[in-house]
């Protein structure tokens, strides 16, 4: 009701101004009789509440519609009358869902086009690189190193294309199973032994024995080698450790990658989650995409578990990144 009278508000002004005029016309006129001046006002207005009132009833579900905001536009153009303005509002409605619905489907496709095009290339250029990293462990000289060097970094650049890939559809690739968090923290370190070792950087694990939660285990193994991988390459060349803690708390299991690095700058803390956001250590390595951090963070999130970041720099300088796993994904391998 509230949206008809804001509707038709010029309309009632533009009425009342009209009916004015038509008396003054006639009372200057020399037809002064109050009596029936009064009737003719009073007609008129009576004609055209009665015009409103049909108006209102006629449109009733239109503005009722308009007023209560429906989510589904679908069922928005159902409830629209047959009369002019709300048959053709229906009809403009419709066209344009339609398109807009075309749009979507087109995209989506387009999108999964794309990602089974990104798939299917990493796969296909992981082949050649497994040849060529069979073929440069058959001789252990510098140059050879060098160039496993060069391999491993094609291989976790691949890696991060697939995840992210990957990222895309991760609700149809999700998969629950229970891990042991010390097993899996030794397989990503033996995975990446040559960084260790190139670094000058050594692990130091100190995760709880049987200490076992329910989660995706290839995430989780993506996650701890973006961490890891992390904690080395700002820690390169000081021959320092880094630090893998697991333990429990009264109502979680916490997982710590600890490193001796250069540290996060303050200001940068509250955006390293951020989409290619690389901040002052990644202009200075120039190893960083921005896009590692962003992931594991997503991951994360999706999966239930948390993140959290303690860094400072300068003296005594470090990072701890730690993941938090609540109750309901903590398990004992006793159970």
């Amino acid at each position: 009701m509230k949206l008809f009278l804001r509707d038709q508000l010029s309309l009632v002004l533009f009425m009342l101004i009209q009916l004015v005029v038509v008396t003054a016309v006639f009372w200057l006129d020399g037809y002064r009789s109050l009596t029936i001046a009064s009737y003719a006002l009073l007609l008129g207005l009576c004609v055209f509440i009665a015009f409103l009132a049909y108006r209102y009833l006629s449109h009733r579900r239109f503005y009722a519609l308009l007023s209560s905001r429906q989510a589904g536009l679908e069922e928005s153009i159902q409830l629209l009358e047959s009369a002019p303005l709300p048959a053709s509002l229906a009809e403009l409605l419709q066209l344009q869902y339609r398109h807009y619905q075309k749009q979507i489907i087109e995209g989506e496709r387009k999108q999964q086009n794309h990602l089974t095009f990104m798939n299917q290339w990493v796969h296909q250029m992981k082949t050649p690189l497994s040849v060529l990293e069979l073929m440069l462990s058959e001789d252990a000289d510098a140059r050879n190193n060098s160039m496993r060097e060069e391999t491993d970094r094609i291989r976790k650049g691949l890696d991060m294309v697939l995840y992210v890939a990957r990222l895309e559809t991760f609700e149809q690739d999700f998969q629950v199973e229970k891990m042991q968090l010390r097993e899996l923290a030794n397989e990503v370190i033996l995975e990446n032994r040559r960084l260790f070792i190139r670094s000058f950087v050594y692990p130091d694990m100190q995760i709880e024995e049987n200490l076992v939660v329910e989660t995706d285990g290839k995430w989780l193994r993506f996650i701890m080698q973006q961490l890891i991988a992390n904690a080395v390459n700002y820690s390169a060349g000081s021959g320092a450790k880094i630090t893998i803690n697991g333990y429990r708390s009264e109502r979680s299991v916490i997982l710590e990658v600890i490193d001796c690095g250069v540290g996060i700058p303050a200001s940068d803390l509250s955006r390293i989650f951020n989409a290619f956001f690389t901040g002052e250590n990644g202009r200075a390595f120039k190893e960083s995409t921005g896009m590692g951090l962003y992931i594991v963070r997503t991951v994360l999130d999706k999966m239930n578990h948390e993140i959290e970041v303690e860094s400072k720099t300068g003296e005594g300088s470090g990072t701890t990144m730690r993941i938090i796993f609540p109750f309901a994904a903590v398990q004992s391998v006793d159970h």
